[in-house]
């Protein structure tokens, strides 16, 4: 399936009630049949109508059913947009075959930070319950 490719300034052509599109992670979306269901508002919508709204969902945090209806209302993709969320297996846009190889950032945990978690959350409470049990016993009355 080969997936239309849209520029924003053919997106931005469609902010009426009528015909409301927006880009949402690359993807462009035709979300006119959702105004009246959309949870939040049609206004909600209406705000990002023909702009990109990718941080605005994001910020939001939504559901893992909201995130499936991305593909429900997608007409297309946003041009020269690299698709890095794993699920553009059925997306086809023209950067992919330029694409030799993937790359991959990764964050190693430090090890330090490892044992000062590990101090704080058990070494220090034990310390603090066994100093309160000596003062207990020292200052007890014979």
């Amino acid at each position: 399936m080969a997936a239309r490719i849209f520029t924003l300034s053919q997106v931005e052509r469609h902010r009426s009630k009528k015909d409301c599109w927006l880009v949402i992670n690359g993807r462009v979306l035709n979300v006119t049949k959702f105004l009246k269901e959309h949870p939040g508002g049609e206004e909600v919508l209406m705000e990002s109508a023909g702009k990109d709204a990718s941080k605005e969902f994001e910020d939001v945090g939504h559901s893992k059913g909201a995130q499936s209806l991305l593909r429900k209302y997608q007409v297309g993709v946003l041009q020269g947009h690299i698709f890095q969320d794993g699920d553009s297996e059925e997306v086809a846009y023209e950067e992919s075959e330029n694409k030799a190889e993937m790359t991959a950032f990764v964050i190693k945990h430090d090890r330090l930070s490892k044992f000062l978690r590990l101090l704080l959350e058990y070494f220090v409470p034990f310390l603090i319950g066994a100093s309160y049990f000596c003062y207990r016993y020292f200052t007890r009355a014979p």
